[in-house]
């Protein structure tokens, strides 16, 4: 069993894997981690081109595109080590990333998760918009980052060096202990792709997990490598799922307001799409809450089990406002104006 396992879902991403895997065999070098592609049942040429010029890489073949929860809950039971790092296949790592990572996770038990701290690919002293340095949640589920507010990215100037306790974990660089990817469930498969790591992420904070984000620790993203922020299918993904992991995690004493809260926001935001001519965003965020009324009864037992084995009640990376008020109306634009009482 090797310590760390650095685990690259793919599909149809030749290209990508061409481009970003030699940082990450270059960077991530060491007797006792291994680096692997799970292939998500490609169509292109990713198998041969792994076959050919990574042949040190080690491949887990999937017969069909199960999505990115799935996809890495089926390679993963494939794998053993102490560690596993679910890194996206854009992302370009640099020498020593994994260093601060795993010294901390090792002086620290208790921290079940952690991430790097991760720039924009494109723009390389900003933080890039999935991550940045670490995760956050307001009280109706929307998530912001510590370097990212609603669309507004900051640059990075230091800011955010310190290594806090954060809600969740970005899946494009996501270092966690193995047991507790096993023992929380690991990533619900329902979701297909899109909030899975902060409903996993919740999932173990709530059970009395550490998650954490350590900057020393730095990384590049391309991001929106598989569907671009506008596309109506991420926007779908994006709702329903969102919902359904407000259903799955809400304390029983909050669920009825935040839910009539959001079915107001939700409507709001279709409204908006409408307003601007993004007619299929407008119809994607319709249908999200349609199948979310569909499906929420298939979610009940998670729903019970969830609540049955939280021990912190109120996880103080979760504001108790509205970011979208405080972005909005109070024209709050970065992390640091945030109050959290």
């Amino acid at each position: 069993m090797v310590k760390v396992a650095i685990v690259i879902l793919n599909w149809n991403g030749c290209e990508m894997l061409r481009r970003f895997l030699p940082s990450v065999v270059e960077y991530s070098s060491a007797d006792d981690v291994a680096v692997y592609v799970a292939d998500n049942g490609s169509t292109d040429d990713s198998v041969a081109m792994l076959h050919e010029q990574f042949p040190a890489v080690r491949l887990i073949c999937l017969e069909t595109n199960h999505g990115f929860a799935d996809g890495y809950n089926l390679a993963l039971k494939e794998i053993e080590a102490e560690y596993f790092v679910l890194l996206n296949s854009d992302v370009e790592v640099t020498q020593s990333w994994l260093m601060p990572l795993i010294g901390y996770m090792d002086a620290h038990p208790e921290v079940a998760a952690c991430q790097p701290k991760i720039r924009s690919w494109h723009t390389k002293d900003y933080f890039e918009y999935a991550g940045a340095a670490g995760g956050f949640l307001d009280v109706y589920g929307y998530p912001f980052c510590r370097g990212r507010m609603m669309g507004a990215v900051e640059k990075d100037n230091g800011q955010y060096d310190a290594i806090i306790p954060v809600f969740w974990a970005t899946g494009a660089a996501l270092f966690i202990r193995s047991a507790d990817f096993r023992s929380a469930g690991g990533l619900d498969g329902r979701f297909f792709a899109h909030m899975e790591e902060i409903d996993l992420c919740w999932r173990l904070r709530a059970r009395g997990r550490g998650i954490v984000c350590i900057p020393q620790s730095l990384v590049y993203h391309v991001g929106g490598a598989t569907l671009k922020k506008e596309n109506p299918r991420k926007t779908f993904l994006n709702f329903r799922n969102n919902l359904v992991m407000l259903y799955k995690n809400t304390p029983d004493a909050d669920l009825l307001r935040i839910m009539r809260v959001r079915c107001f926001l939700d409507y709001l935001a279709a409204f908006q799409f409408f307003l601007k001519g993004q007619f299929p965003n407008a119809r994607a965020v319709l249908r999200a809450r349609r199948e979310y009324h569909a499906i929420r009864k298939d979610f009940s037992s998670n729903r019970s089990e969830n609540l049955e084995k939280t021990i912190v009640k109120s996880i103080p990376e979760q504001i108790k406002s509205c970011i979208l008020v405080q972005f909005y109306v109070k024209g709050k634009r970065a992390f640091s104006q945030l109050l959290f009482n």
